[in-house]
This record gives structure tokens, C-alpha cells and sequence, in this order.
């Protein structure tokens, strides 16, 4: 059967997002002919071109606001239209030489988004042309959207549509009347776009994936648009949004835009819809909600309803024109930046979370309890065959939490496959990340890492039932550090019991991180608590009452509360974000905290030292655990010297070479280790102990050996053991 998968408007406009190409990898490998639409991408550059533009300046030129800012970008439109198209294909990574116009003082019209110049050589010197080009164009994008959201329709943002009215509505009336109203110019995108991946793909099924709140309404506009003009297709929702929200349905209404709604893994409850309706048949369903005779009727009586993560075979990017995917630069800070600057394949190491105990998670549903790893090997020609088919060897690992055991086989794997490739990925801070872990996770191509400290303050961490402390936490991120990794932290505040103290003393330990080089980037999120996770199956012993009713017709998740010890959490949201923005800009990590809140705040009551007090400056183990595995991070050593008894070993790793005079049977020792640790990887991976075993003297001259500073260089930069 024919069918298209959609995510609709919108999301990451410099990557696809996973869900789509995952389940069309899976269909497709059962025989069904499925195409993935990145509906979000398409209504972008739908907006973002000349007669985008236009369309829109019909709609705002003689319109005025109460906003200098808005009303000057709308008196720039004209500029806009003339420029836009050669802005959009610069970054698309297209004529980079275009860099030197965009940057000329005048070339780019300036409006709400560009601060003053004065950071412009500090953040990209004389050379960094291409990448302050990208930067203004992202800025002016900005503008644009600024008057998009203020004039057109509030419900406009570059990665999501609505998303407030879509959070958790008890019911549905609300969004059925933004449905049914007279489209804005951004809807008619949507209808455009949507009509035109019909017409080219003609298929009898269409998927809707609604990953966040952001999604659906203009979900159910394209909806509303194929159920009107496209009676034959057979529509279905699912994603992350309906695993969510929806799992109390009980408005038939939401029926009006779809045949089906699906539930957890979509892999085997789409199977069924695409083999039911080719065989028109109707025995075996999976997860699958509908409506039979005017009644909701939940069908899920297959015998095997669970597919093994590691047995999913690779995505297909059929129908993702990855050419067409922006790029740019939103933040200066170099950690943040790869949300939205370049592009990047998606892919998990484990389906599901290896933890699974943090109370404000939603442990009790699929995508978070039922842990799953892939097979490394396997894995890793997945990552092959995707970047032949893509043309990226670029790679977001997209994991609720990545263990470290998979990450450390991946990244063996991929130094024997020889994939030269850049990932990062989500982990936990676990204690597993080892300093040798994070050099091997570095010279398998791992660029950065985000994970969650979420607060940053130990007795809170304990009630998070985190499994992390601060120590641990700064010990792990400093061993990224040394690997040349870059961390992102997620951040939490307004946790149930955190008392004003506790949140500035968590504020205090996040410049610690940041001023330590620990941590480049974070995001504050302020706590909300979810129908799903542990605290709102006991609230009271979180301190919490809950208000929203449990059972809703239409969306179940967000819960409004009363956190019954009375702070008053709001109060320090914009001093937390400003402080934020500012320390990853490397700005004021020395200040007084209160210099950034607007109320009242009391001081800090942790060293100020505390972070880098607790670092351990090295780590290494020296002489690690027997059966641990070693990796030669250098060039395999040669010779520049020799006499009879001596050898000069040289060996380079970047910038830093290590030379040595040593005796000549050690020397030829450790070449030969190196030159096995490389070649046994076509094998078996070389084993410490057994390396050791072969040292060429007694037991007293490798003692001598083992304190040499000749092992601790080879331990320090060159020999990884895990």
C-alpha cells in the first residue's frame, strides 16, 4: 500500500525529525511503499521565500503596532523580499562565498533581533566571515518571525504552531474552533503544502506524527484539508503528543480529522492499519483507537503486539529532500548552536530509559520503561548505509538517557568499522564516564553531550531520586571536559518543597559549572508535573495538591497544582533565564547573583569554590582492571633513534607528541601493543591484562616501568582503557 508519513508544522527546521523516517523504514522493509513529508520544513520555506513574503506583506503593509521594532521590520519588508531567496539558499549551505555581502554593514536590514556590533569581532574575529553571515541571516529570520507572530497570528513560532492551546486542553471544543475558523496566510501554507504532497505522492494512507503541542493544530488542518478534498485516503495520528495527552480520548469529535489514533511504538499498530486495508481485512489490530457504530472502540488483540528495538531495521529518508534542510546560527554559544546549525541524522542507541526512577518523569509510560538496547554492530552499519544514503556522516543520538556500556560498544564499534563520523548525544551524568570513557567516546567522534543536573542542589537531587550528586555531576563533566567534549545541562526549578534558598543556591552551583569550563550551555525549565510520572501518584508526599481533574474527554497530561509551601516560584524565572543567557555568553560569572533579579533574593549559601574544590584535577588510573580493553589514541610509534640497547619512540596525537628514550625491548613493546591495539580491532579487541602479561623483563622492572613518567604520558594521552 501506498502511504506518506507527515510531520506537520513545526519543528527543527536543520533536521528531520525521526519519527517519520523510522516508522517509513519499517513499513517499507514489509513491503509497503511509504514516503516521509517534513511537512514543517516545506511550510518554512514556504513563509521564507519571495512569494512567501509577499503574500504576507499583502496581509501586514498597512498595518501599524504599538512596537517600534515591529512597525520598522515592516517597513523593511521590501528589502526583505528582494534578499530572501539568496538568504535561504546560503543557508541551505549553498554559495558560502555570498558570506562577504551578508555581513556588509547595511546589506542585511537590522531590526529587533541585532544587538549592537560591539560583540562581533570578540565572537568571530576577521576571518569568521561565514559563520557571523549565518548568524545575521538567523537574525533576520528572527525579525521576521517577530512580525509574523505579532501581526498575522500569535500562534506563529519557527519550531512550533499553537502550542498553548494545544497544552493539555480538558477538551476539545476550544481547538475545534481554531480548526473551523477562516485560515490565516501561515494555514494557508499549511493546505498548500499539504495538497502538494498529495498530489505527488498520491497515497491511499496518511500518517500524521504529532510529536509535540506545538504539532497539532496544524495536524488537524492538513487533516481537515484531505478528509475534505480526499475521501478515499485513510488517515491516522500518533507520536509523542498522543502517547501523552491522549490516552483518556473520549471526544469522538477528534474522529472528525482522523480513521485511526495509535499508541506507543507505531512500527506494528501502522502494520496492521496498511495490511487491514490492502487485504480489507479486519482481524488483528495493535494499539489502535477508532470509532465502530458511533462508539470508541480500542482494538489490541494480536498475540505479538512489541517489536526488539535492537531488530528494527534502518530509517528511510524516502521522500526527505535533505538538501533543502536550514541551517543557522540562533546563539553564539558553541554548545547550543548544534540544535539548530547543521544537519543531523537521527537515530537511538537504546529505545526507552535505563534508569527510570526519576520522579518527575513519565516512567509509567513505553517510551520511557521499556528499555531496549540496540546491537552495536548492527547499529553502526545502520550509521554506515544512513550516511551513503544521506550524504551526512553527522548523527544526533536522540536517547532519553544513552547507557554508558552501549555507548562504550558503539564507539569500539565504529573505530573497527572505520565510520568516520560526529555524534552527540542525551546521557544521565553517570559515574560510568569515566575519564578513558569520555577520551573513547571522543575519538569515536563524539562531539557533545546534554544530560540533565536538572537541580542543582543535593537535597533536592536525593527527592529528584536522580541517582546523581553534585560531586558526581562535576566530576563526570569534567571528565567530558578533558575529552574535549561539550556539555548541555537541562535545569529544573520550582521542584515541590524547593524553598527560595535552595533555588539561588542551585543558581550558584550552575556559574560554578559554567565558570569551571564544566558545562557551555543549559536551559532552565520551570517544573510541571505530569499525570504520568511518581508525583502525581502520591502528591502529598511531594508537598503538592492537585487541582485538574484525572480524567479528562480530550488531553491528559500537564496538571495544574498547588504547591502547598507557598513560594512563589515565578518570581525568580527571568532573573534565572538572564543570568543563564549571560554566563553562557561568559558574561558576569563573578557578579553578585541578586545583580540579575529585579526582586529581592537571599544570598548564597555554598562556597564559592565548592565545584572547583571537588574536581579531581586527574583521575587516571594507571594501572586500570584486568580484562579492560586498550585503545591507542595516537599514530601507531616509530623510531627516530637506536643503538644497540636504547630506542627513541615517537608517537603524535594532534598537537601532542610523545618521545621517549627507552630500553629497546620496552620500546618495541609498546609499538607492538599500539600496532596491535589498531589491527586487532579487525578481531578481538587487545586486553590489558593480557598486554601487560608480555611485558619483555621481570617483575621488578615492570614495576620500575609502571611509575615511570614514560607510562604516565602514554596513560595521559595515549593509551585508553575501558
Amino acid at each position: 500500500m501506498k502511504a506518506v508519513l507527515i510531520i506537520p508544522p513545526f519543528t527543527q527546521i536543520n533536521s528531520t525529525y525521526p519519527s517519520v523516517t523510522q516508522l517509513s523504514g519499517f513499513l517499507n522493509s514489509k513491503g509497503h511503499d511509504v514516503y516521509s513529508v517534513d511537512l514543517s520544513l516545506n511550510v518554512f520555506l514556504r513563509i521564507f521565500c519571495s512569494n512567501g513574503l509577499r503574500a504576507i506583506h499583502k496581509v501586514i503593509k498597512n498595518k501599524s503596532t504599538n512596537d517600534e521594532y515591529i512597525d520598522r521590520s515592516i517597513s523593511l519588508f521590501d528589502r526583505y523580499i528582494e534578499i530572501i531567496d539568496s538568504v535561504i539558499y546560503f543557508l541551505q549551505g549553498n554559495n558560502p562565498s555570498y558570506a562577504n555581502v551578508l555581513v556588509k554593514d547595511g546589506y542585511i536590514p537590522q531590526g529587533k533581533n541585532f544587538p549592537n556590533d560591539q560583540y562581533n569581532h570578540a565572537a568571530f574575529g576577521d576571518v569568521g566571515i561565514y559563520d557571523r553571515a549565518k548568524h545575521y541571516a538567523a537574525l533576520m529570520i528572527g525579525d521576521i518571525y517577530a512580525v509574523i507572530n505579532a501581526v498575522v497570528t500569535p500562534h506563529y513560532g519557527l519550531s512550533k504552531y499553537a502550542e498553548s492551546i494545544a497544552q493539555t486542553p480538558p477538551e476539545f471544543g476550544g481547538l475545534l474552533n481554531e480548526v473551523n475558523k477562516e485560515r490565516n496566510v501561515i494555514e494557508k501554507f499549511i493546505i498548500e503544502e499539504t495538497e502538494k504532497a498529495i498530489q505527488k505522492y498520491q497515497p491511499q494512507f496518511v500518517g500524521f506524527s504529532i510529536p509535540f503541542p506545538g504539532n497539532l493544530l496544524s495536524g488537524l488542518i492538513a487533516a481537515k484539508h484531505i478528509k475534505s478534498h480526499h475521501k478515499n485516503i485513510t488517515i491516522s495520528f500518533g507520536g509523542g503528543y498522543v502517547n501523552t495527552e491522549l490516552r483518556k480520548l473520549s471526544d469522538k469529535r477528534f474522529f472528525e480529522f482522523t480513521d485511526f489514533i495509535t499508541f506507543d511504538d507505531g512500527e506494528l499498530p501502522l502494520l496492521q492499519i496498511l495490511n487491514n486495508l490492502e487485504n480489507n481485512t479486519n482481524k488483528e489490530w495493535i494499539r489502535t483507537l477508532t470509532v465502530d457504530n458511533n462508539e470508541l472502540v480500542y482494538l489490541d488483540n494480536a498475540v505479538n503486539n512489541n517489536l526488539s528495538f535492537k531488530d528494527l531495521p534502518k530509517p528511510s529518508y524516502k521522500g526527505i529532500e535533505i538538501g533543502k534542510y536550514v541551517s543557522m546560527l540562533e546563539m553564539l554559544n558553541p554548545m547550543h548552536r548544534l540544535w539548530s546549525d547543521g544537519y543531523w541524522n537521527k537515530l537511538a542507541v537504546a529505545h526507552g530509559c535505563y534508569w527510570q526512577k526519576c520522579t518527575f518523569c513519565d516512567i509509567t509510560l513505553d517510551y520511557i520503561k521499556n528499555y531496549s538496547p540496540a546491537n552495536a554492530k548492527k547499529l553502526v552499519e545502520n550509521i554506515n548505509e544512513i550516511s551513503n544514503e544521506t550524504g551526512k556522516n553527522t548523527f544526533h543520538f536522540t536517547d532519553e538517557a544513552a547507557p554508558p556500556s552501549k555507548l562504550k560498544e558503539l564507539a569500539l564499534e565504529l573505530l573497527k568499522q572505520k565510520s568516520n563520523i560526529c555524534w552527540w548525544g542525551n546521557i544521565r551524568f553517570d559515574k560510568a564516564f569515566t575519564n578513558d570513557l569520555c577520551r573513547l567516546l571522543s575519538y569515536s567522534g563524539c562531539i557533545a553531550v546534554s544530560g540533565g543536573i536538572e537541580i542543582a542542589e543535593p537535597r533536592l537531587l536525593e527527592l529528584v531520586n536522580k541517582g546523581v550528586t553534585i560531586e558526581q555531576a562535576a566530576q563526570v563533566t569534567n571528565n567530558f571536559k578533558n575529552a574535549g567534549i561539550l556539555v548541555h545541562s537541562y535545569l529544573m526549578y520550582g521542584y515541590p518543597t524547593e524553598t527560595e534558598q535552595e533555588t539561588i543556591n542551585s543558581l550558584e552551583m550552575v556559574r560554578q559549572f559554567i565558570k569551571n569550563g564544566l558545562i557551555q550551555s543549559a536551559f532552565w525549565h520551570k517544573f510541571s508535573l505530569t499525570i504520568h510520572s511518581p508525583i502525581a501518584r502520591n502528591p502529598k508526599k511531594y508537598g503538592l495538591k492537585i487541582l485538574s481533574p484525572l480524567s479528562n474527554p480530550f488531553a491528559n497530561n500537564d496538571l495544574k497544582f498547588k504547591d502547598l509551601s507557598g513560594v512563589n516560584h515565578d518570581k525568580f524565572t527571568n532573573g534565572l533565564n538572564y543570568a543563564l543567557y549571560n554566563y553562557m555568553h561568559g558574561i558576569g560569572l563573578d557578579w553578585s547573583l541578586n545583580k540579575w533579579f529585579d526582586v529581592s533574593i537571599p544570598k548564597p549559601t555554598i562556597d564559592k569554590n565548592f565545584i572547583s574544590k571537588i574536581i579531581v584535577k586527574n583521575n587516571i588510573v594507571y594501572l586500570p582492571e584486568k580484562s579492560k580493553i586498550v585503545v591507542w589514541e595516537g599514530t601507531i610509534p616509530e623510531v627516530i633513534k637506536q643503538d644497540k640497547s636504547i630506542k627513541i619512540l615517537k608517537t603524535v596525537k594532534g598537537n601532542i607528541e610523545g618521545i621517549w628514550e627507552l630500553d629497546y625491548k620496552i620500546a618495541a613493546w609498546i609499538k607492538n601493543m599500539a600496532a596491535d591495539t589498531v589491527n586487532g580491532m579487525k578481531t578481538n579487541y587487545l586486553k590489558f591484562d593480557d598486554w601487560v602479561a608480555s611485558f619483555p623483563y621481570t617483575d621488578e622492572r615492570k614495576e620500575k616501568f609502571f611509575r615511570s613518567n614514560c607510562w604516565k604520558d602514554i596513560r595521559n594521552y595515549f593509551l585508553i582503557v575501558v
